[in-house]
């Protein structure tokens, strides 16, 4: 008889969000195409990216929200300055949206903000009914704030692509825990316990009635863990797998394990069966890092070949977006080094239309901001149209071909 511990939900809600406030998403987001679209910020990507362009300037603020060693932190400085700044560049409607936004920011932040979160994503909009609201247990990479007429979303879709949501099975022959981690926290447990059997030497066919039998105990356990990963998979829609087991283990496992589990295992690491859920984490989202590194050159070969094939496949800043502007694309592959861009000579108008121009208060002075804009552009367009989006993070991979190119659902 085993045991199935019941899923443990995260004690913050919806894994690394925090509160909302009122919204504004106007356009419906298109349908995604396949399952590995259910990331962590799918559903607020989708409302961000719908969001329609205003003449009133929209706040987007990113804040690293780690405390120092005597518990302190440190983003009241750099709002001040930038928030200063900025006020000075509106006048009449859009200064007084301006303004209302940046006390109810400064509201949130006094208020409203978990002690335990890392980083925050805030949106705002006074004038447009906007303000959307991120707390994550994973901190940005540095204070940024963009002020354009949308959105700006490359570092939440950065964010999304760096801490992806996958399965842990941590599983020895009479015990398994399966954890399905979402943005560097743990969104759902389950435990899955055996009867633990011991080793033991009574000599003759005694000795081998109670091999035999130990190996049917191990044999049921494996089936036992199989079905709940199974399960979890599927309602959870989970396309990676990562497990951590001896050597002994694994054989078994992977004989029990169909074909359609097999092939989402990405790695295999070696942990204690008791290891901390902490260590869990780090580990197995280590190791799904170092795959995904290891396949980015296969998914840029991928592209490049099919491009130079005259298939399914465009490179290049113009190409991309107007491959996404027809709905073409399947799959963004874009840089993660927003400077690696080369900067687009022309590109379909109205992509991000109306009169407040992207200004940044970034945290590198020699970041181009039209290459940030133009990075935002691309994600945001590729989440629009429920294409999946993949940062590359060599930049040399998508160097000659301007640092950005697409794999396409179909051609025109």
């Amino acid at each position: 008889m085993f045991v199935v511990a019941n899923v443990r939900p995260s004690p913050h809600g919806p894994v690394g969000l925090g509160s909302a406030g009122t919204r504004l998403a106007t356009l419906p987001a298109m349908p995604k195409t396949t399952t590995s679209l259910e990331t962590p910020l799918r559903n607020q990507l989708d409302r961000l990216a719908a969001f329609e362009p205003t003449d009133l300037p929209v706040i987007s603020l990113y804040l690293d929200m780690r405390r120092d060693q005597e518990g302190r932190e440190h983003h009241d400085s750099f709002l001040r300055k930038v928030f200063g700044d900025r006020a000075k560049t509106f006048r009449g409607a859009a200064r007084q949206s301006f303004e209302r936004d940046v006390e109810r920011i400064k509201n949130y932040l006094a208020e409203d903000v978990r002690r335990s979160a890392n980083g925050l994503a805030i949106f705002a909009c006074s004038g447009a009914k906007l303000l959307e609201t991120i707390q994550l247990d994973v901190p940005t990479d540095a204070h940024w704030l963009f002020i354009g007429s949308v959105p700006h979303l490359y570092p939440l879709a950065r964010l999304n692509d760096q801490y992806p949501r996958y399965a842990a099975l941590v599983v020895d022959t009479n015990s398994a825990r399966l954890f399905v981690f979402s943005l560097g926290a743990t969104e759902a447990e389950r435990q899955v316990q055996n009867v633990k059997t011991r080793k033991t030497s009574m000599g003759g066919w005694s000795q081998a009635r109670y091999q035999r039998h130990t190996e049917n105990f191990h044999l049921h356990h494996m089936k036992d863990v199989v079905e709940v990963l199974d399960r979890v998979v599927r309602e959870e829609n989970i396309n990676h797998i990562v497990v951590s087991c001896e050597e002994a283990t694994r054989a078994r496992l992977f004989e029990a394990l169909p074909k359609h589990l097999a092939e989402k295992v990405v790695d295999i690491v070696k942990m204690e069966a008791r290891a901390p859920e902490h260590q869990v984490l780090k580990e197995t989202l280590d190791a799904l890092r170092g795959k995904d590194l290891e396949t980015d050159a296969q998914h840029v070969e991928e592209l490049i070949g099919a491009w130079r094939a005259g298939g399914l496949g465009v490179v290049g800043p113009e190409d991309t977006m107007n491959a996404l502007v027809m709905g073409q694309v399947e799959e963004l592959l874009i840089t993660a080094t927003p400077g690696a861009l080369r900067r687009a000579r022309s590109l379909p108008p109205g992509n991000a239309p109306g009169p407040v121009d992207v200004q940044s208060s970034a945290p590198s002075a020699d970041l181009d901001p039209d290459l940030l804009k133009l990075a935002d552009e691309l994600v945001t367009k590729a989440q629009q149209t429920g294409a999946r989006i993949r940062f590359i993070e060599d930049p040399q991979l998508l160097k000659d071909v301007g640092g950005v190119g697409a794999l396409l659902r179909f051609k025109i």
